[in-house]
């Protein structure tokens, strides 16, 4: 029986030394054992980084990515590889960093600023290929991400040039604070109700709580992902989002939740500003 494509491709570069994995519609990750399928699971892997993942070996997200063919050719990916509608790879486990450039004016700087390298045409911009691993980082600047540890890209070709080494340009980059645009908002100043001082919930561990619930509820979300993440920070705003008790680390938390869901640090931001608009503050 012929192969699919995706398993064939994924082959050939497992075969090449680059760890691979199936990507469903919308570049999504599938769960590759039973108790994981469909991403009931929460869909993050269970390494350090663990979200509500409890198998036993990480199956799913960039920790699944393998070269070893037995595991790609395995009964237990079979589904995956036949429902795949890309392929990704785990630049870090390749040793190697992406910079993904998700539109034209983020190409033009990088052009300006940043050593040339190999380069691969995406649907809005290019990837910038370097070889070296840093930590992956989202929003460095406006359309631009590093992809590299602990995160995973979709395979689109093997590009044009030769592959240069990792600048320090680009490792300075994972530790300059992301562009406005794209950062998760900064500590609210919204007015207090009432004109308090103080935050009028009964002790901190109430805040603490209601986070600890807002990030399970969108764990545990198996579909309408974006609608969940909207509902659940408007559900924070309108307990928590007049008194002034949020902090930075809060809304980092929630926005930490929703990427690990496949949201992007833009509609994060988006759905955050769409609440804070509907509650009116």
């Amino acid at each position: 029986m012929t192969q699919p494509t995706h398993i064939r491709r994924a082959l050939a570069l497992a075969a090449h030394g680059v760890p691979v994995l199936p990507l469903r519609a919308g570049k999504v990750p599938f769960g590759n054992c039973p108790d994981c399928a469909d991403n009931v699971c929460g869909g993050r892997p269970n390494m350090k980084t663990a979200g509500p993942c409890t198998c036993l070996a990480p199956c799913h997200g960039w920790a699944a990515a393998t070269t070893d063919p037995h595991i790609l050719n395995s009964a237990a990916w079979a589904p995956a590889w036949r429902r795949a509608a890309a392929v990704a790879y785990h630049p870090g486990g390749a040793g190697m960093t992406v910079v993904d450039l998700d539109n034209p004016a983020a190409v033009a700087w990088a052009r300006q600023t940043l050593p040339a390298t190999q380069t691969v045409a995406t649907t809005r911009g290019e990837h910038w290929i370097y070889q070296g691993t840093m930590r992956s980082v989202n929003g460095v600047r406006e359309g631009v991400d590093i992809k590299s540890t602990m995160s995973y890209a979709r395979w689109r070709g093997s590009g044009i040039g030769a592959t240069a080494a990792l600048p320090d340009a680009v490792r300075a980059m994972a530790v300059k604070e992301p562009s406005p645009s794209r950062r998760a908002p900064q500590t609210l100043t919204v007015p207090l109700r009432g004109g308090q001082a103080k935050c009028p919930h009964r002790t901190p561990a109430y805040l603490d709580r209601g986070i600890a619930m807002a990030e399970q509820r969108i764990a545990e979300a198996r579909e309408a992902a974006h609608a969940t993440v909207y509902q659940t920070f408007l559900a924070v705003l309108s307990t928590h989002g007049r008194c002034g008790c949020l902090t930075e680390t809060h809304v980092a938390r929630l926005f930490t939740a929703a990427q690990a869901k496949g949201e992007s640090p833009r509609h994060c931001t988006d759905a955050w500003t769409n609440a804070l608009t509907r509650l009116g503050l």
